[in-house]
């Protein structure tokens, strides 16, 4: 058999597997319990958060064998043909190879025919946003007036470029960026699946990387199998990706809030020297000086915050050096004028 990256070999096969979209799989869920279930629905969200995969399960839900239910079973023929991509009744579109008004013409036409062996016929259309003006025109009417037997599944990361009078014939679903920590839970039963050995630092640091993207977090413990071995640590997945270590991020947070220009400058330059991404340095020292002040102003709420209870102990140092005035100053000039400003800020306003 050949070989099935991770992010296809752990690709969740029903709602219970789905990670970080509890709101989305709840509400489908609920749908088909009550027998409420929409003809078109519209899942926008970033990349790797899902939206293909829910459109799948749902799918396997409808059409399930004794459907539809939510409670699937993986062995169920009809879930099967669908996950194998074998089902005659749901088709998957690519909206970037299909965009013209003449696939959807030959869409619509085939619309008014009966399911081969289901219960509906199911179209399942991926970047639905890069449809042209003429397609999307073409498809209204089909859309808001579809026969009893077929249901309409978009996928979009870019909603504001699909006409509004498609979006009004939509039950629109939202997916979140997944939580970092529940990426490092996920990506961590993964690595025990395959027996490799990875340290919490490691697990952190992709997580970091994947900024809120499942698949893009799979994808990159893939690469580090191939790298490492079975044993990865965290300085592989900064060597590999560019990415500063935690500790780096810590120590250039404190030099900054303690004042020390010339420690500052020191650091930048070795982290600039060894070749580190500085647009992401950047995100990431924002993103510390963030959770500093929502730590400070909040008086240590730690709900707010995605962050390890080592993280939190770090915040509440940082945040007794400073007040929020000086935070608030740091992030509007990291923010505003990028590395030049922050040089200036350094050395004038920290000292």
């Amino acid at each position: 058999m050949s070989y099935q990256v991770i992010a296809r070999k752990y690709r969740p096969q029903k709602f219970s597997d789905v990670v970080g979209q509890e709101h989305v799989t709840q509400t489908l869920s609920n749908a088909i319990e009550q027998k409420r279930i929409a003809h078109a629905f519209l899942f926008v969200g970033p990349r790797g958060t899902g939206k293909t995969t829910l459109a799948r399960i749902f799918a396997k839900c409808l059409n399930c064998t004794d459907g539809p239910k939510s409670d699937i079973s993986d062995e169920d023929p009809k879930c099967k043909e669908i996950a194998d991509g074998r089902s005659l009744d749901v088709l998957e579109i690519d909206g970037a190879s299909n965009r013209g008004i003449d696939e959807i013409r030959d869409l619509r036409d085939t619309v008014k025919y009966a399911p081969a062996s289901s219960r509906y016929k199911i179209y399942i259309i991926d970047e639905v946003h890069m449809l042209t003006k003429e397609a999307f025109n073409a498809l209204l009417k089909t859309l808001e007036e579809p026969p009893a037997h077929v249901k309409f599944m978009f996928a979009t990361t870019e909603p504001e470029k699909v006409l509004p009078t498609i979006l009004s014939r939509c039950q629109r679903f939202d997916l979140r960026r997944i939580p970092i920590n529940l990426i490092i839970k996920h990506l961590s039963f993964i690595a025990g699946k395959e027996n490799v050995k990875i340290d919490e630092a490691a697990l952190f640091a992709i997580a970091r990387g994947a900024e809120g993207g499942m698949r893009d977090a799979e994808s990159t413990l893939d690469q580090l199998i191939s790298f490492c071995g079975v044993e990865i640590r965290e300085e592989d997945v900064l060597s590999m990706f560019g990415l500063t270590a935690r500790g780096q991020i810590t120590s250039l947070c404190e030099s900054i809030l303690e004042g020390v220009v010339e420690t500052s400058l020191r650091q930048l330059n070795e982290l600039s020297r060894q070749g580190k991404d500085l647009g992401r340095l950047l995100s990431d020292l924002l993103s510390h000086f963030r959770n500093t002040l929502l730590y400070k102003v909040t008086k240590g709420d730690l709900t707010l915050l995605e962050v390890t209870e080592s993280e939190s102990s770090i915040l509440a140092a940082h945040a007794a050096l400073c007040s929020e005035q000086t935070l608030t100053r740091i992030m509007e000039v990291f923010f505003g004028s990028g590395w030049a400003a922050a040089r200036c800020c350094l050395e004038k306003d920290l000292s």
